[in-house]
């Protein structure tokens, strides 16, 4: 049975990893930089998984060499250990240069970005490389292939994300949050790239049986990937939530603070974590996600499609170890062509919900046209083209035309015309 090498395996996703790939039969070698606590996440392995092979292994990833990993008789290497934002790919690229294949669910965005820079390298060794095996983004974007496929025009992607109010919360999630929280954060909106503070802004969002939830701006790298595959018109963004609700007011407000005081929030990520313990006993314990997208479909329609995945409480920190489980079992299979990139385009959204089945977690598919449509049925599709696209267009559009205007009957009509701005009587006008 191939042998998979994960890094950070007790922590909050690597620990998941490791039961899904015993679940699927792998052999899994647990590594930590310190032994007794690697010894500690192997034997509760073995209690959970009895039968089935729980090896450990000390390393750093800090100092690690590809004989290192050579020694651990691992095939494929996961990286489960954050945070990845400012970091270098060590572990990739160890891995690379020992021949064998890796996968990590880096979430950072100038890590993402800097990553095929390894791609010639896992070429030459014959091996693949795939960075953000995780809810983003991976399950993002292999979610907005599906939603969007066939579409002759998208106008707007978006992706939110909001973790229950009692899903386990790691020191290396928090850094990470921190280190973008409230600082400069360039974004595609409105047609133009732009920058934002991050968690900025305090959007609404609908997550179904979740509920409705305050989100704001997150740094991820979807940012970049989703104008580069999807090429919207208008916008491209990122959100994420905290629950409850007043725990994510409190970010919000930390963000604006760092954004007019300019300093560095990183190092009180573990006294965020002791706040949120003190709210988790309110807010939901569901977790959520939601994917849109606004376009153009293949009949030429106008059409909002909106994903919803909803987690048990519970089954949340599960999500973003499924998108890794899913890409090592596609390497297994040699489904997976070698070269190092970003795990977009590379698995089909099946592959990562087939692993959904054994928890707690349930997705949804929602497409709405727009007002008029819903509104007359059927008989719009009948109506001519240009009054159809008039009143069925995506997102912000401007319509240039000929117009007839009637006149005021009245004076005081006139009067309240003029005072309003209505245009004076004309057979034939610009409109």
């Amino acid at each position: 049975m191939i042998k998979v090498l994960v890094i950070g395996a007790g922590g909050v996703f690597g620990s998941r990893l490791c039961e899904g790939l015993l679940r699927h039969g792998f052999d899994v070698v647990v590594a930590g930089r310190g032994r007794a606590r690697a010894e500690g996440v192997a034997a509760r392995l073995r209690r959970a998984f009895p039968g089935e092979t729980v090896e450990v292994a000390v390393l750093d990833t800090t100092t690690l060499t590809p004989d290192q990993l050579k020694a651990t008789g691992a095939s494929i290497v996961a990286d489960m250990a954050g945070p990845f934002q400012g970091a270098e790919p060590t572990t990739a690229r160890a891995a690379i240069a020992a021949g064998l294949h890796s996968v990590d669910l880096a979430d950072g965005r100038d890590f993402v970005k800097a990553f095929p820079a390894l791609d010639e390298a896992a070429r030459a060794a014959g091996v693949v490389a795939l960075t953000g095996c995780s809810s983003t983004p991976a399950l993002s974007n292999a979610v907005l292939d599906r939603l969007t496929e066939g579409w002759r025009e998208i106008v707007s992607v978006e992706a939110a994300i909001s973790p229950g109010a009692r899903a386990p919360k790691g020191l290396s999630v928090m850094q990470a949050i921190l280190s973008w929280m409230g600082r400069p954060v360039m974004v595609f909106d409105g047609g133009v790239w732009t920058m934002r503070r991050g968690w900025s802004g305090l959007y609404a969002r609908d997550f179904g049986a979740a509920g409705r939830r305050r989100v704001s701006l997150c740094e991820t790298p979807d940012l970049d990937l989703f104008p580069a595959r999807f090429a919207p018109r208008d916008s491209a963004l990122f959100l994420a939530g905290m629950e409850p609700w007043t725990l994510h007011l409190e970010g919000w407000l930390l963000a604006r603070l760092v954004g007019w005081l300019r300093f560095n929030p990183v190092p009180l990520a573990r006294a965020l974590l002791v706040m949120a313990k003190l709210h988790s006993t309110s807010g939901s314990d569901r977790g959520a996600m939601r994917v849109q997208a606004l376009g153009v479909d293949g009949q030429g329609r106008a059409v909002r499609a909106v994903w919803r995945l909803v987690a048990e409480p519970g089954e949340g920190p599960v999500t973003p170890s499924l998108p890794a489980l899913a890409a090592i079992r596609a390497l297994a299979a040699g489904r997976v062509a070698p070269g190092a990139r970003a795990c977009v385009g590379v698995l089909p959204l099946e592959a990562i919900v087939d692993e959904m089945a054994p928890h707690g977690l349930s997705t949804t598919t929602e497409t709405h046209r727009g007002l008029y449509p819903n509104a007359i049925g059927p008989a719009f599709d009948s109506l001519p083209e240009p009054i159809r696209a008039l009143h069925e267009t995506p997102g912000q559009s401007l319509w240039r035309g000929r117009a007839m205007t009637e006149g005021a009957a009245t004076p005081l009509a006139a009067l309240v015309a003029r005072l309003v701005g209505f245009p004076r009587a004309q057979a034939d006008c610009e409109a």
